[in-house]
C-alpha cells in the first residue's frame, strides 16, 4: 500500500472539475470518495491510506463526462503520469466486465462502493427526509426493484461485496453511515416535505 500520495486531494478535485461539467457526476465523485475514505479504515487499510483510497474514489469516473467511449482510459494514463499506480489500476477495476484482477484490498473496495453508493443516494433522493432515517431495509428492497434506478447495475453491487468478503446488508449500513454526515454538502438531506 500507498503510505503517502504525491497527488494532493485539492490537484485531483481540481482534474476533476475540470473534465467533469456535470454536477451530478461531481456529486456521486465526492459520495464515493467520502465512502472509500472510510472504507480505507473500516475495511483494514488503516490510516495511511485513506487519502490514496479518497483519490481512488474521487477520480474513478473523471473522465466518464467527455470521453465515455474511453472510460477509464485517459483517467487512468492521467493518474499512471502521476505516479499513482496503485490507484490507476483500482481505477480500472471498478467494473468487473473490463477483466482488471483485483490485486488489492483498494481495487475491491472501489467496486463494492461505485455502484452501492449510487443505488443508496437515489434512495436518498426519493425520500421526504432524504438519509436522515434511511434503513438498510429499505435499500435493500430497492437493491431488487430493478427499475429502481436502473443505471445501477446489481451484478456489479454484488460482485463488490463479495469480493470485499462483506454482507450486502452490512455494506449497505457501512455506506449509509459514511455518507449520512456529508447529507447537505452531498444534496441527499431530504426536501423537509
Amino acid at each position: 500500500m500507498n503510505e503517502t500520495t504525491g497527488l494532493t486531494r485539492e490537484a485531483a478535485w481540481q482534474h476533476l472539475t475540470d473534465w467533469t461539467p456535470s454536477e451530478a457526476l461531481r456529486r456521486h465523485a465526492r459520495a464515493v470518495e467520502v465512502c472509500m475514505r472510510a472504507a480505507a479504515l473500516e475495511y483494514g487499510a488503516g490510516e495511511s491510506d485513506v487519502e490514496q483510497w479518497g483519490l481512488a474514489g474521487m477520480l474513478h469516473d473523471a473522465d466518464y463526462d467527455q470521453w465515455p467511449e474511453e472510460h477509464p482510459k485517459r483517467i487512468v494514463a492521467w493518474l499512471e503520469e502521476r505516479g499513482e499506480a496503485e490507484v490507476a489500476h483500482a481505477v480500472s477495476a471498478h467494473y468487473t466486465r473490463w477483466g482488471v484482477s483485483y490485486d488489492t484490498l483498494l481495487d475491491k473496495a472501489l467496486l463494492a462502493c461505485d455502484e452501492l453508493t449510487g443505488l443508496v443516494m437515489a434512495c436518498c433522493y426519493v425520500r421526504p427526509d432524504g438519509v436522515s432515517s434511511i434503513k438498510v431495509k429499505s435499500v435493500m428492497k430497492k437493491i431488487k426493484d430493478k427499475k429502481f434506478a436502473a443505471g445501477v447495475d446489481r451484478f456489479e453491487v454484488q460482485e463488490g461485496v463479495r469480493l470485499l468478503g462483506v454482507e450486502l446488508r452490512d455494506h449497505v449500513e457501512f455506506i449509509i453511515g459514511a455518507i449520512q454526515p456529508f447529507a447537505a454538502e452531498l444534496g441527499i438531506e431530504g426536501t423537509g416535505a
